[in-house]
């Protein structure tokens, strides 16, 4: 089962938290074991899992790689977006997050962020469930 799920972002970079939107696709696949992989299928845009307890560690995240990936540097790219092609390679297009009885076995402080580098934009993130 493959489900598409539309993310609004709301900022150049942005972070949004789409762990929960991921728990009700889960559950309404019943699928008792397996896995849930995440992909965004844009250039521009990522997907991590990392802390959801506090909101600085977002911004904390977009300041490092901002550091990381400057967007007065020379870039080839003529389109003036190279340093979010750079931010969405860097992060990566997919995550795979086991299931157990149900759940994702994500940490305790653990979420799914989509992850905007040009924005803002309507975007998509697939979701497969496999058991």
């Amino acid at each position: 089962m493959i489900k598409e799920l539309t993310v609004r972002t709301s900022g150049k970079e942005d972070f949004v938290d789409v762990t929960e939107k991921v728990k009700r696709i889960l559950e309404n696949s019943n699928t008792d074991e397996g896995t849930v992989t995440l992909f965004v299928p844009h250039t521009t845009a990522a997907v991590t899992i990392n802390e959801n307890a506090d909101p600085d560690v977002k911004s904390d995240m977009i300041r490092t790689l901002n550091r990381m990936v400057p967007e007065d540097w020379h870039y080839d790219h003529m389109e003036g977006n190279s340093p979010a092609h750079v931010k969405a390679s860097l992060v990566g297009m997919s995550e795979i997050v086991p299931i157990q009885r149900g759940k994702m076995l994500l940490g305790t402080w653990q979420g799914i962020y989509f992850c905007e580098f040009d924005g803002p934009r309507t975007r998509k993130l697939y979701i497969k469930i496999s058991d």
